[in-house]
């Protein structure tokens, strides 16, 4: 299975997990501090401009260890949205207008 994070720019991060691997807060964790290096990466600045986060609710993304690491980078996550077809999608935003 692959993730897949990307902001207006484009892609951020492509991250496969292996074959027979479950989603956890633990990896889902993992997955987060690789898309933060990689914000800081490709993204120079973001970061400190401030990052929103919409993801949906799955108990990996709404776990409390998720939630404190999101906090601890300063990040901001947005209400997951109702449509369908947009709730297995996240989605990165800078929190300033260029």
């Amino acid at each position: 299975m692959a993730s897949v994070f990307w902001d207006r720019h484009g892609d951020l991060l492509v991250d496969f997990m292996q074959r027979g691997t479950t989603i956890n807060a633990l990896a889902y964790g993992q997955t987060l501090r690789q898309l933060r290096r990689a914000i800081q990466n490709k993204r120079r600045g973001t970061l400190t401009e401030g990052i929103l986060l919409l993801h949906d609710n799955a108990k990996p993304h709404t776990a409390a260890q998720t939630r404190a690491l999101l906090d601890s980078f300063g990040w901001e996550v947005l209400d997951p949205p109702t449509a369908p077809t947009l709730r297995r999608a996240i989605f990165i935003f800078s929190a300033s207008p260029t």
